[in-house]
């Protein structure tokens, strides 16, 4: 069959059964589906794409901590050390947040004699094998970062074009447990074909790490992405500022129905706490992040956040969307302007829904039952997720008055028949 191992042609076959699969759920359930025979197809469905990649990490969004939003190059292995240790002391390394991943700069500018990468001596003294070491005795794990092509986007480390096999094996030696694997000095060649070198290098280290694909969406990755990473950009970088964090979601949104248990659509890290947006704005950033499945990876100074930061990242009924099992990712099913209605189903029948304004004024925002693939007649409980209060028996629609920029994030749940 032109020179395709019959391996690659069951591979495709079976990546278009899963595709098909979702294209079947959508027309059938319409903008989101709660049945069960849903949770059939997606859990069918998972049991594909994981033998696809075959590491068996990612059956939920990752979450964790990263450096580049808030120290960009500013990094050295103190402030990793203490990040680890604040993430454990905050409570947050309880709630799932188990990354602490370091981004661009963390290696010398030339490899050694050998073709290895080096740490760089004057940020990192005592190696990266030292640190995971000390990330792993906190009960967490250590990601790290390269790029496919012959530089890093910094400029200044070497990229991984062309030491694929070598630098997964030093990055496993390390005891690494993830890789962000970025697209800069790329030599203009296809990501289809740079992204699954390093994807099979990874296999063939000897140790599971988790592979982030970080190609900006160029070339619509969630379409082939699955195949060979456990989550997948689908947008350029995110800036902490309004206009940046919303086009993301928008961005991130079309390909809801790619992801799943195993590969997850990535907006981008969280801007959390940087101090670009307004509490409610971060709250909505949350909000939409978690019922999108995107990645939960916070991007601020763990060390010297506020409470308020801490009480937005923390919050456990929130977290619980983000990783609900199921693993189906929410989504816009309604706009009236910037007035939108985002939602996806849950476990046991229950559907995550967000009321967002997006406009500049309050705004009565409404969510009819039709919109979110309820029969009309079905009465739910509504848990209100950042004010933890339960509205019962609520009846064909869903609707509050919201702040500007604000969001309301409900949990529905129908009463029994």
């Amino acid at each position: 069959m032109g020179g395709l191992s019959s391996s690659r042609v069951l591979a495709a076959l079976v990546l278009v059964f899963y595709y098909l699969c979702n294209f079947i759920l959508l027309l059938s359930y319409g903008a989101i589906n709660h049945a069960a025979a849903a949770r059939q197809m997606i859990n069918t469905g998972e049991e594909f794409r994981r033998s696809l990649l075959s590491n068996g990490l990612g059956l939920t969004p990752q979450m964790g901590w990263n450096s580049w939003n808030h120290f960009q190059c500013d990094i050295e292995e103190k402030l990793i050390r203490e990040t680890a240790d604040a993430i454990v002391s905050t409570g947050l390394a309880a709630l799932g947040y188990n990354y602490i991943n370091l981004d661009d700069c963390w290696a010398e500018l030339n490899r050694d004699s050998q073709g290895n990468l080096v740490p760089k001596s004057s940020t990192f003294p005592s190696g990266i094998k030292a640190l995971a070491d000390y990330v792993h005795s906190k009960g967490l794990k250590l990601g790290i970062y390269s790029d496919a092509g012959t530089r890093t986007c910094s400029k200044t480390m070497p990229g991984s074009l062309g030491h694929e096999e070598q630098d997964a094996k030093t990055f496993a030696s390390w005891g690494v447990d993830y890789l962000k694997y970025d697209n800069c000095f790329n030599t203009g060649t296809s990501p289809k074909k740079r992204y699954p070198v390093m994807s099979k290098a990874l296999l063939n280290s000897g140790r599971r790490i988790f592979f982030s694909l970080c190609e900006w969406g160029k070339e619509d990755p969630a379409t082939w992405a699955p195949r060979i990473g456990n989550s997948w950009r689908t947008t350029g970088d995110i800036e902490d500022n309004w206009a940046s964090m919303t086009s993301r979601a928008d961005e991130n949104d079309k390909w809801a129905s790619y992801a799943g248990p195993g590969g997850w659509n990535d907006p981008d890290m969280l801007e959390v706490g940087n101090g670009g947006m307004t509490t409610e704005e971060y709250r909505a950033h949350f909000s939409i992040w978690a019922l999108a499945k995107a990645p939960l990876l916070i991007g601020c100074d763990i060390r010297a956040m506020d409470n308020v930061t801490l009480s937005l990242l923390n919050n456990k009924e929130v977290i619980a969307v983000n990783q609900d099992k199921l693993g189906i990712q929410g989504k816009k099913v309604k706009a009236q302007g910037d007035l939108e209605v985002w939602a996806g189903p849950l476990t046991e029948n229950r559907i995550a829904l967000v009321l967002w304004n997006r406009s500049p004024s309050k705004a009565l925002i409404t969510a009819y039952w039709s919109d979110v693939g309820l029969n009309q007649t079905t009465v739910v409980n509504a848990n209100d997720l950042w004010t933890h209060s339960v509205k019962s028996s609520v009846k064909g629609k869903l609707s509050a008055n919201i702040d500007p920029h604000a969001c309301k994030m409900y949990i529905i749940t129908p009463q029994p028949q």
